[in-house]
This record gives C-alpha cells, sequence and structure tokens, in this order.
C-alpha cells in the first residue's frame, strides 16, 4: 500500500470508529427523548429540552454524517463544541478520569474536522 491509500484507510477507521462510538452515548439519549422523558442536565442555562436536543444531534445526527463522510469538517465541529463542553462544564470539577472520554472525542473529531473524510466518503463519491 502507498502513503495515501493507508492515510485514507485512517481517515476512514477515525470516523467511522469514533463515530459509532459516539452513537453508543447517543443513542440512548435519543430513545429517552423518543420516549417522552426530556429530563436532561442542564449545564449552559437553556433549558433541559433544548439542551437534550442539542445533545442528540451532536452524538447522533452529526456523528452519523462524520461516519459516512457527508460535509465530515462541519458535522465534526458540533461534536468538539459538546465534548468541550462536557469536558470543561459538565465534568469541570471531576477528576481527569471522569472527563477522559469527552477529551479523547474532542481530540479525535478535531483531528477529523482538520484533515477532513478523505477518499472513501460520500463527500468523494
Amino acid at each position: 500500500m502507498n502513503n495515501a491509500t493507508t492515510h485514507n484507510i485512517g481517515l476512514l477507521l477515525l470516523r467511522v470508529g469514533f463515530g459509532c462510538m459516539m452513537l453508543t452515548h447517543g443513542v440512548p439519549k435519543l430513545l429517552k427523548m423518543l420516549s417522552g422523558d426530556f429530563s436532561f442536565g442542564d449545564p449552559i442555562g437553556i433549558g433541559s429540552t433544548p439542551t437534550l436536543i442539542l445533545a442528540v444531534l451532536c452524538e447522533v445526527f452529526f456523528p452519523i454524517l462524520v461516519i459516512i463522510g457527508f460535509k465530515t469538517r462541519l458535522a465534526a465541529i458540533p461534536v468538539i463544541i459538546t465534548m468541550a463542553s462536557a469536558a470543561l462544564i459538565v465534568h469541570a470539577a471531576d477528576p481527569l478520569g471522569t472527563k477522559e472520554k469527552a477529551i479523547l472525542y474532542f481530540v479525535a473529531f478535531t483531528v477529523i474536522a482538520l484533515l477532513g473524510a478523505g477518499k472513501y466518503s460520500v463527500d468523494r463519491k
């Protein structure tokens, strides 16, 4: 394999791996919302219902776009903001081990936003 191929396979694995892992956090929130339960934290003061809706968008809808590679750089931005909020606001007083997942997602989606989707994506078709 040449360097370009391994680069594009690496981007594909990064997008699909972290996108799918993000879904494991977002889908339960989506199911909660669909069941009519809108109780949720309100760390930025906009109300629990809008916060839950934003969390679902940022942890389900946008990661799906990242997984398929559609508008990847733009789709990664709301996820980056959400993970920064989780690490710096929601878990601000928690030990590093508690906020570690949010930081890892922040870093991964930042790399995705910087590098784009790569060759194996909807955007490249």
